[in-house]
This record gives C-alpha cells, sequence and structure tokens, in this order.
C-alpha cells in the first residue's frame, strides 16, 4: 500500500470501476472524479503502459494498491487493482459493487494491430465480453465503452453513427466488435451499455502515447525529426482530453441513452501538414527550436480523412467541445516541457 486519501464523509458515494485507468485518458477521468465528493474509484490495469507512479501523480494524494489476495473493498477514493482485463474472474470480482463500469482499457492503434492482430482481438474483444459479463453477473447499471472511429473505416466524412461499417485494420474491427457486444448487452440483458467513438485524443498525462500529438511533441523536445506517412494531406478529428472526459461522465449518467453510440470529436478536420504547422509555431513559442519534417510511405490500415458530425452527442448528451486546437496544444507542449528539462533548444 502506497496511501490513501479519503473524500469527504456524509456524502452518497458514486462507484466506478474503470479498466485501464492509468493509461492516458485514465488518469485525466479519475483526476476529475476523484475532486468530486463521496466518489469512490477502483481502477484494473495491467501497468503494461501506464504505472501505478503515474496515476499517483496525476491525484492530488496518493492511491491505494490491492491484489488478489485479499478482499476488494469500497472506499471514498482510488484503489488500482494490477490485472489483465483477459482474466474474467478478476473482472467479476473487481465489478462487485460498482454503479458504472467505464471500460478503457485496449490494444490501442492501428499499427500494434496490424503487427499482431490475434493479440489485439484477444485484449479488445475478449476483455470487453470479461466486462460486460462482469457487469451482467454483479447488476452494475451502467456500461461506458471507449470506441472510435477506426470501426467505419474509410468513408466519405463526416463520420456519423449511422454509416455502415467496414473497418479497414484489424483495431477497428476489434472495436467495432466491442460496440457490437455492447448492443448485444443491451437488448439481451437490460445493461444500459454506451459507446463513444472517440476523436484523436491528446493532452497532458500523455507522455507513453504513440499518437501523432505526443509523439511529435516529445521528438521536437529531444531534437528529433518529424515523419510524416505519405503526403501529410490525411485529416483527422482532434480532441482535447478534457472533452473526452466530459463526454465519459455525460455517458455514464444521462438517462435513457442505454445501447446508444455517439460520436465524440469537434466535428473539425485538420490536415497532419496543418497539425505539424500549427504545433511548430507553438513550440517555437515556448523556445523549442525548428523540427525537421520527413515524408516516409503511407502506413497500411490508415484512413485518408476522418471526421465527425457530433449532432447526436449534442442533442442526446448535451455535450459539445469546449477547447480549440491551439489552446489545447498550448496547455498539451507546457505540460510536457514542465516534465522533460533537458530539451534541445
Amino acid at each position: 500500500m502506497i496511501g490513501f486519501y479519503p473524500a469527504c464523509a456524509g456524502v452518497e458515494r458514486m462507484r466506478w470501476l474503470i479498466t485501464g485507468g492509468c493509461g492516458f485518458i485514465g488518469r485525466n477521468l479519475i483526476r476529475i472524479l476523484s475532486g468530486e465528493p463521496g466518489t469512490a474509484i477502483r481502477v484494473v490495469d495491467d501497468l503494461t503502459v501506464g504505472t501505478e507512479a503515474d496515476l499517483a501523480a496525476a491525484l492530488p494524494l496518493d492511491v491505494q494498491r490491492s491484489d488478489r489476495r485479499r478482499e476488494f473493498n469500497w472506499m471514498s477514493g482510488v484503489v488500482l487493482i494490477r490485472g489483465d482485463v483477459r482474466d474474467e474472474g478478476l473482472a467479476v470480482q473487481a465489478a462487485d459493487g460498482a454503479d458504472i463500469i467505464v471500460h478503457l482499457a485496449a490494444n490501442t492503434g492501428v499499427a500494434l494491430s496490424v503487427a499482431e492482430p490475434r493479440r489485439d482481438c484477444s485484449i479488445n474483444i475478449i476483455g470487453t465480453v470479461n466486462y460486460l459479463e462482469a457487469a451482467r453477473h454483479r447488476n452494475v447499471r451502467r456500461f461506458v465503452f471507449a470506441s472510435s472511429g477506426a470501426p467505419v473505416g474509410e468513408c466519405q466524412p463526416p463520420l456519423h453513427e449511422e454509416l455502415p461499417a467496414h473497418p479497414v485494420s484489424p483495431y477497428g474491427a476489434s472495436k467495432l466488435a466491442g460496440e457490437a457486444y455492447c448492443s448485444a448487452y443491451k437488448r439481451s440483458f437490460g445493461i444500459d451499455t454506451v459507446s463513444l467513438r472517440f476523436g484523436n485524443c491528446y493532452g497532458p498525462y500523455s507522455g507513453h502515447k504513440s499518437s501523432i500529438v505526443a509523439k511529435f511533441i516529445r521528438e521536437a523536445l529531444s531534437g528529433e525529426p518529424w515523419n510524416i506517412y505519405g503526403d501529410g494531406r490525411q485529416t483527422r478529428d482532434f480532441i482535447f482530453v478534457e472533452d473526452i472526459v466530459d463526454a465519459i461522465r455525460r455517458g455514464a449518467t444521462t438517462a435513457h441513452i442505454g445501447g446508444e453510440t455517439f460520436q465524440i470529436a469537434t466535428n473539425t478536420e485538420t490536415t497532419i501538414i496543418e497539425l505539424a504547422a500549427r504545433l511548430q509555431t507553438i513550440l517555437s513559442r515556448h523556445g523549442v527550436a525548428q523540427v525537421e519534417t520527413r515524408f516516409e510511405q503511407p502506413r497500411i490500415g490508415d484512413v485518408l480523412r476522418n471526421y465527425s458530425n457530433v449532432r447526436k452527442a449534442r442533442e442526446r448528451l448535451g455535450w459539445r467541445a469546449a477547447v480549440d486546437l491551439d489552446d489545447g496544444l498550448d496547455r498539451t507542449v507546457k505540460w510536457f516541457i514542465e516534465r522533460a528539462p533537458q530539451r534541445h533548444d
């Protein structure tokens, strides 16, 4: 045990089980939830990406650690359980007493799924089914599934919830399977599942991420060149992590949305070349030297255009992105610089 901090006494508690909570989105979500009086948070993570120290660093005080050798207790605060989402017994045990499951744990990214499609399948599909089963057997009332635009695949944007799905990568296929199981568990077992298709998320606590914003910032601070795959005209919908957290909280608590899928993005199309230029301007403002840009061959499984229509999320969740790209990039760069004193100017 490395410590524990209580929430305020005398307040009705909301019990959150968050898989993958030591990851980028998880830490931002837990940082915000942990400030709410009476909230109890149980995290399941195998610590292959984020670490216990990463989670503790995102919180105002320390985290309590637990394991399979003893009973898990719900307390107002954060408890970390080290485990693999493919462990079905752990899933049922961890879900006992939870009000909400937020399933963030996943094998993330197109490249990893192309390199190891079987592993992608086992983590993203079996792991999701394990926690849906845990919700069913432990009567958890709401299940929020972290998805992406990858299930839709190559299409004419903007992406929306009614488009037919034609994934072009194993990652997209495994996320589509997760959405399908969420739909099935709502209709077969009455679990209020909610699938959130996140845009390209960036922001603080993304130090370990291989996504383009985090990667470019790390490389700039190390004096390394930027590699752009293809001609750089491919587009993405970049969304700041605090907007993602707001969508998760609304997805977890809004009534009458069980079984639904929502696009969570900014409805803005940005090319990789434009992202690089805007990021370079912000880095220069913080004293970071210009970065050499190189163009490489396109990657297998990458879609050319990607941005989302978010009308459904606006109307049903009352949600919209609040942070614009330049502001979000500036806040992200500041976070990286604060933690990387040996940068190359």
